[in-house]
């Protein structure tokens, strides 16, 4: 029996900064530049982009991964029915 070698398309995924530790407040700009490393690596797909928002309604963050070419949303965390549901049990609660 003969054994050959096994390659992987396996992505390296970007490290945090290395000023970052799980104790310390994290800055903007760290999480920006770890947003666009993750774009780059085309762990999304080639025309694909990730994004991260706030929910205007109900304040909560929202990631996306946003389609470069028509700026289309791809998939989406949590997903928009899910914001609803949170809206609406907000006005519920009065």
């Amino acid at each position: 029996m003969e054994i050959g070698s096994v390659q992987t398309n396996a992505h390296v995924l970007p490290t945090a900064p290395s000023s970052v530790t799980p104790d310390a407040p994290i800055d903007k700009k760290d999480i920006v530049q770890a947003v666009k490393a993750l774009s780059e690596v085309g762990l999304f797909g080639q025309n694909n982009e990730l994004t991260f928002a706030l929910d205007r309604e109900t304040r909560r963050p929202v990631v996306r991964i946003i389609d470069r070419k028509t700026n289309e949303v791809v998939r989406q965390i949590p997903p928009e029915s899910a914001l609803q549901l949170a809206e609406d049990l907000k006005l519920l609660e009065g």
